[in-house]
């Protein structure tokens, strides 16, 4: 696939290791070019894995190379947000990128999850990818875009979480660089509005653009959620300001393409996020902006427009007083049409005619039909009960007439449709409803934005990849889940959702679906909907309960869909749960097809006592049942927390910079992560810009080892920062064996590496430096050298949070004290943390094969992290320290 589309072939105007550039071609000779190839940086291209954006085959081994055509030129690589890799790890599933085409090239990241990594630079003219999974998990993999680097595009891919600020387009407000792939995302927290304001706006233009979204060259997408997953909110070129836009759905992206010719001098444009009141008196019936303009005339369209240009679309607002909207003629196949940009609740519309200004002549619409879609593609025409519904409008041309919807729609696009008329067709109109976010505990819970990643929806069978359960987003997926059976059994078949934590559930949505497999009888202009349905929730997935119904004291059966676009939306008592289950009874003839979303929140503090206990268990029955593996440690095998000093660690003389020490006294603020302990720390300034600090170890002895380097760091800010982790011999020659850079968050996390067993002396080397002097940390603490680590456990990815050194150990009365826990012990155990918030109700995270010195104190403070600084939750009394409890 790859090489249909892009030049295969190297031009290597630099020396390379070609023992390892022939290694990697006879590779790639004996794979697809979907899955491996070689590629000139001179063209900008796109390397995505095997099926992308649908799910990576197992036992994938692939190898890409790339090169750039002049030794002083680097390679940067972009990823798109939508980056599912199996996580565990990165044992199994990974993506590999290595600074060079060499076997031993530096490492400059390894990366799974549902998180994309930043952007990657080289440091010289060539970069090799790799891409491995193995036999199970898999998911929808990567897509990344490769590019000579230019000055600017470090800027391209930004993620704001700030209240409010700026976008601009990179080097604003000269003119923005060629061949540009940028995405920026604007995430808000809970019950937060997002609105973007476009102060300036110029991109390169196509002459012959024909009507709105019809960009050639240049243009700017907004995405209601994940850039390619989300809903197309727009796109826009030209030196048209785009139309305000209000999301609520927690994350709103802009993706900007510009090609090789013309530059301009781009957008800024400023965002606020807002927070939604929301009451129990809520009643969905404001005006949705035709009147005030909050619907810009871009929005509003219609199939014909009289010939003078004097009754435009964009007259057709309520109470305007310059004439209306008249088609090209009076025919009821005419309408007028407006976009909400996003899908809201309609519940009513208010209808006008008009007095023509020129001739003093009246006009009004009597009678007409509403049509409503998604997506401005598939339409359906406003029913009440069997026959479509008609509206009765106006009898005179100023007055205006309200028309309740007797059973409120879901809708982006409205349509009215005039069926009769007075004198000719005017209409001027309001249309009123609200958002579905406006209800109280009605949140989206990510399936229409892609926020709720693949691997969280499942089913009972699916027909297909192309139809598989991560295609059942609501309005987002163009096709839609089908199971395997053409016709199953009633409540045979299920679809799940996995909210990822327990939250309140009041709702869903359900939507039809296109697709099918045409071997069972389906084609692709198949369209399918659930009529019925039952709602089943769990809190651990095993463990579940139907929504009832009071009236029957039996599972509630839920009335579904009517037609396979118009969503339905269904409210229920609230329900707390973290899985989700619709079970389908009844369906149209095509079969069963949906798309979902579910309605919820946070859990309220106020509602559910919230309290934490741990359980640890080990193999046995009713005793405990401890293991012991004795080894030799080594003098350094201690933790270096810095609170009496640095241990033998030395600052090195030669470098510009030396670490701070952090005392813990200095702050007044303590968590279980950081009450006890010092750390070592650099903070980002104009001083500090391009400056190294370095601190040394006491000697590793030969022949000692390996073992297992663990060391806990914070890396955050905008001033790209790197840590590395070096071996220096007797020689002062230093080899690179880890490597961090760029912002990481401002939360503590666990590095880990192996320390190799050498044939002569060596130290360890921790060295920080920022590429700019703007905002952004350094820390580092709990420097540990073991040998009573396994080296398997020694290269796994390790949790967020800081581990604490400092623990009170709570010895049960059925372990002898002296064989709890001593020097030299391997100790593991499983450990159940079990979230209880109701008499009835609890949810447990289990962790298996976990290090009681080292990672328990990790664990233990995650969750407690979790839970005190959760603004849903009001404690009713400390939670730490932990309650231990025999299971």
């Amino acid at each position: 696939m790859l090489a249909s589309h892009y030049r295969v072939g190297v031009t290597p105007r630099t020396p390379l290791d070609r023992p390892s550039v022939c290694h990697f071609l006879s590779k790639l000779s004996e794979q697809s070019s979907e899955c491996g190839g070689v590629f000139d940086a001179s063209e900008a291209g796109y390397i995505t894995s095997p099926g992308y954006p649908l799910e990576y085959p197992p036992h994938q081994n692939c190898h890409w190379i790339i090169t750039a055509p002049e030794p002083s030129q680097r390679i940067v690589l972009n990823f798109n947000p939508h980056f599912e890799i199996e996580r565990l790890d990165c044992k199994y599933d990974f993506i590999e990128i290595r600074d060079g085409t060499s076997d031993n090239a530096d490492v400059l990241g390894r990366h799974c999850s549902n998180i994309a990594p930043p952007p990657i630079i080289s440091s010289g003219s060539s970069l090799q990818i790799r891409f491995v999974s193995d036999y199970a998990h898999q998911g929808a993999g990567f897509s990344l875009r490769y590019e000579i680097f230019k000055t600017g595009s470090e800027f391209c891919f930004r993620n704001f979480t700030s209240p409010s600020g700026m976008i601009e387009s990179p080097g604003f407000p000269d003119k923005y660089p060629h061949n540009l792939e940028c995405s920026y995302m604007i995430i808000a927290p809970p019950r937060m509005d997002i609105t973007l304001t476009f102060l300036t706006f110029d991109l390169e233009n196509d002459p012959l653009l024909v009507g709105e979204g019809d960009c050639k060259y240049d243009w700017l997408d907004v995405w209601d959620g994940l850039p390619q997953v989300a809903p197309l909110i727009g796109r826009y070129c030209g030196t048209k300001i785009p139309p305000e836009i209000q999301s609520s759905s927690g994350l709103l992206s802009l993706s900007f393409h510009t090609d090789m010719a013309v530059a301009k001098d781009g957008f800024s444009a400023r965002y606020n996020m807002t927070h939604k009141e929301v009451t129990d008196s809520f009643h969905c019936s404001m005006a949705l902006g035709m009147e005030s303009g909050k619907i810009s005339d871009d929005q509003i369209t219609a199939s014909t427009t009289f010939y003078d240009n004097r009754w435009l679309p964009r007259q057709a607002r309520l109470n305007n007083d310059d004439n209306a909207w008249t088609p090209s003629e009076d025919s009821n196949k005419e309408y007028i049409q407006v976009d909400l940009q996003f899908l809201k609740v309609l519940t009513g519309i208010a209808t006008q005619g008009a007095v023509s200004r020129e001739t003093q002549k009246s006009y009004h619409v009597t009678t007409f039909k509403l049509e409503v879609s998604t997506n401005g593609e598939d339409w359906m025409v406003y029913r009440h009960g069997k026959n479509h519904k008609i509206f009765h409008a106006n009898t005179d041309p100023a007055e205006v007439v309200l028309n309740r919807v007797p059973q409120p729609v879901l809708a982006r696009f409205v349509r009215i449709r005039p069926q009769s008329w007075k004198n000719g067709i005017a209409l001027r109109f309001e249309l009123y409803g609200c958002q579905i976010t406006d209800a109280p505990c009605s949140d989206l819970q990510g399936l229409l934005s892609g926020l709720l990643p693949d691997a969280q929806i499942s089913s009972s069978s699916s027909r297909d990849m192309v139809w598989s359960p991560g295609t059942a987003r609501l309005v987002a997926s163009r096709s839609g889940w089908f199971p395997a059976p053409a016709q199953p059994l009633a409540g045979e078949e299920w679809l799940q959702v996995d909210l990822g934590v327990p939250k309140t559930v009041r709702g869903v949505i359900t939507q039809g679906a296109r697709g099918g497999d045409a071997a069972s009888g389906a084609t692709a202009d198949n369209r399918a909907f659930v009529r019925k349905y039952k709602v089943a929730y769990s809190l651990n997935g095993k463990e579940w309960n139907f929504i009832m119904d009071s009236k029957t004291s039996l599972p509630k059966i839920f009335e579904g869909n009517t037609h396979y676009d118009t969503p339905e939306l269904r409210h229920f008592d609230e329900t707390v749960a973290q899985f989700i289950r619709l079970y389908p009874e009844r369906w149209s003839p095509a079969g069963i097809g949906m798309r979902v979303e579910i309605l919820g929140c946070d859990l309220p503090g106020r509602t559910f006592w919230w309290f934490i206990y741990i359980i640890l268990y080990f193999d046995g029955g009713g005793g405990w049942k401890v293991t012991h593996q004795k080894t030799t440690s080594p003098p350094s095998d201690s933790v270096c927390d810095f609170d009496h000093g640095l241990c033998g660690w030395t600052h090195d003389p030669n470098a510009p910079l030396y670490w701070s020490l952090h005392s813990h006294g200095e702050s007044p603020h303590k968590s279980c992560e950081d009450s006890l302990n010092s750390y070592l720390y650099m903070d980002a300034s104009l001083k500090t810009e391009q400056q190294r600090a370095r601190l040394v170890s006491p000697v590793v002895a030969a022949e000692t080892g390996p073992l297992c380097l663990l060391f806990s760091y914070q890396l955050s800010g905008e001033a790209q920062g790197h840590l590395k982790v070096l071996l220096r011999d007797a020689h002062n020659e230093e080899t690179l064996i880890w490597t961090l850079k760029d912002d990481q968050g401002p939360v503590w996390k666990e590095g880990r590496t192996i320390l190799p067993r050498s044939p002569k002396d060596y130290q360890v080397v921790m060295e920080g430096f920022f590429v700019h002097g703007t905002r952004g940390h350094i820390w580092i603490d709990n420097i540990h050298m073991s040998s009573s680590i396994p080296l398997k456990e020694c290269t796994r990815k390790s949790h967020t949070n800081k581990p604490t050194v400092h623990t009170h150990t709570h010895t049960h009365p059925s372990i002898a004290k002296d064989n709890f826990l001593t020097d030299g012990d391997i100790f593991f155990a499983s450990v159940k943390i079990v979230w209880k918030y109701s008499e009835k109700q609890t949810h447990t995270h289990t962790y298996t094969h976990i290090h009681v010195t080292h990672q328990l104190p990790l664990i233990l403070c995650q969750h407690y992290h979790l839970l005190i600084n959760s603004p849903s939750i009001n404690l009713p009394f400390p939670l730490f320290p932990f309650q231990l409890i025999h299971f």
